[in-house]
């Protein structure tokens, strides 16, 4: 700055007006001046190698690959292997500073085309919702919820905890349903209602989309990445 040509003199500022307007001591300047940049880095031991060691081993297992891409997880796993020890954060650090991370989807929101923002029907029983979420008991730790809504009444139509969340469980609440709403258990007795589920395995496997199509349900997938 004390350099720069001055637009009305064409002469330089000069040092000390500079400090004046930067309200600086001249001890301050000289000091600051002389001091060794600090280099940005997490506190701690360095390890077994420094950045620029553990980056080439990285490059290195990532040429050996077969695979286009790999996941920071497993390029730890594998500089373990070879005896560099190492934490996850630095390798996820330093690959993401060099971009070597594996590529992947990002997704995008697909607009009106595939979801308006209505999610209710005309009337009842044309389209059921069912999901799961998972709660914390006192007494026997984790436990699954599975439930089914209809689109139309917000009613909760079938509800069913349980310790595992399988398949299996996934249908009970679809079967409470459908005896309640449908006043029977059979073949075709709920034929017209469809069944909004996520892409999970519970829903997706062969079991539960069999006993769907058993009762007349028609499976309606939800859109991916879009709730």
């Amino acid at each position: 700055m004390n350099w720069a040509p001055s637009p009305f003199t064409g002469r330089s500022y000069g040092l000390m007006m500079v400090l004046r307007v930067w309200e600086m001591a001249k001890s301050t300047f000289y000091w600051r001046l002389h001091q060794e940049p600090k280099v940005k880095g997490r506190p701690g031991p360095v390890g077994s190698c420094t950045d620029g060691e553990l980056l080439e081993h990285i490059r290195a297992i990532l040429a050996d690959s077969p695979f286009h891409g790999e996941g920071y997880r497993k390029v730890r796993a594998r500089l373990e292997f070879q005896g560099v020890r190492t934490s996850q954060l630095r390798v996820l650090r330093l690959m993401r500073e060099n971009q070597l991370l594996a590529p992947h989807r990002r997704g995008n929101p697909h607009g009106p085309k595939a979801h308006d923002g209505k999610i209710t029907t005309e009337r009842v029983d044309e389209m059921w919702g069912t999901d799961m979420t998972s709660t914390i008991t006192t007494a026997e730790g984790q436990a699954a919820i599975f439930f089914a809504v209809d689109h139309c009444s917000l009613e909760c139509v079938g509800i069913h905890a349980a310790k595992r969340g399988t398949r299996f469980e996934a249908l009970e609440p679809i079967r409470q349903g459908v005896r309640e709403c449908f006043g029977t258990f059979g073949k075709g007795v709920a034929a017209g209602l469809a069944l909004r589920h996520d892409h999970g395995s519970q829903y997706m496997s062969d079991v539960f989309q069999e006993e769907v199509r058993f009762l007349g349900v028609t499976s309606s997938t939800a859109f991916v990445r879009e709730p």
